[in-house]
């Protein structure tokens, strides 16, 4: 068998790998931001960096950042073109994952927005409760009765959500344990949390084994027909 013959043996063993790769599972990133699209009938008012009113409409809600102990979410408009606000979120865990969209809301005064409190991804445990500017955290614990999440800071950058000290205020504005707000996971799926991405993780060995078996079995042809020319 010619030179050339081999080359394209070894060439086309590699292009089956690429072409393995190209068709893997891609709703695994997908599954790790929890991009949701979410309409809203009426205006609802959101934290963060670009806090404000949102109007009625279709909107993209996408996690940018994990960690064991807080996440950063994003919403967008319907596209993903446009960021409105980037908003710092404490987990918040569930006995009972759903199998659709969970969000929660604070009431407010009459002819007053409602403000979004948590977000549930379907399928997951885990939740972002949404961290407010105290003031406006000690607005809604009033209305609700109840604890709410807050921060004294207001941050202008997204590396400052990351840093920024957060509480648990009462509608008296007093501090209590965030445990009266957030709920801890339970001890066997604490180790689970602290990887931050264990989907994307988890294709690497599979990454990594198809490409020993396609270099393995171009190798192999290609000694073969060394040994048969």
């Amino acid at each position: 068998m010619k030179q050339i013959d081999r080359f394209k043996i070894v060439a086309v063993s590699f292009c089956l790998f690429l072409a393995a790769v190209a068709f893997l599972p891609s709703a695994n990133a997908d599954t790790w931001d929890k991009k949701t699209i979410v309409t809203f009938s009426a205006p609802v008012e959101v934290p963060g960096v670009g806090a404000q009113t949102l109007p009625a409409g279709t909107y993209m809600f996408k996690l940018l950042d994990s960690s064991a102990d807080r996440n950063i979410v994003q919403i967008f408009n319907e596209d993903g073109t446009h960021v409105f606000t980037t908003i710092l979120a404490i987990p918040n865990y569930r006995l009972k994952p759903t199998d659709k969209t969970v969000m929660t809301f604070s009431e407010r005064a009459e002819g007053r927005p409602e403000a979004i409190r948590a977000w549930f991804y379907p399928g997951t445990q885990w939740g972002q409760e949404f961290v407010y500017p105290k003031v406006k955290a000690m607005e809604l614990a009033k209305v609700v009765n109840e604890p709410v999440l807050a921060t004294t800071e207001e941050p202008t950058e997204i590396a400052e959500l990351k840093q920024v000290p957060v509480e648990a205020v009462t509608p008296a504005g007093e501090e209590v344990p965030l445990a009266e707000v957030v709920e801890a996971p339970p001890v066997e799926t604490a180790s689970a949390a602290a990887e931050p991405m264990p989907e994307t993780a988890s294709e690497m060995p599979l990454l990594a084994l198809m490409g020993l078996l396609s270099l393995g079995a171009g190798f192999a042809v290609w000694t073969y027909s060394k040994r048969t020319a």
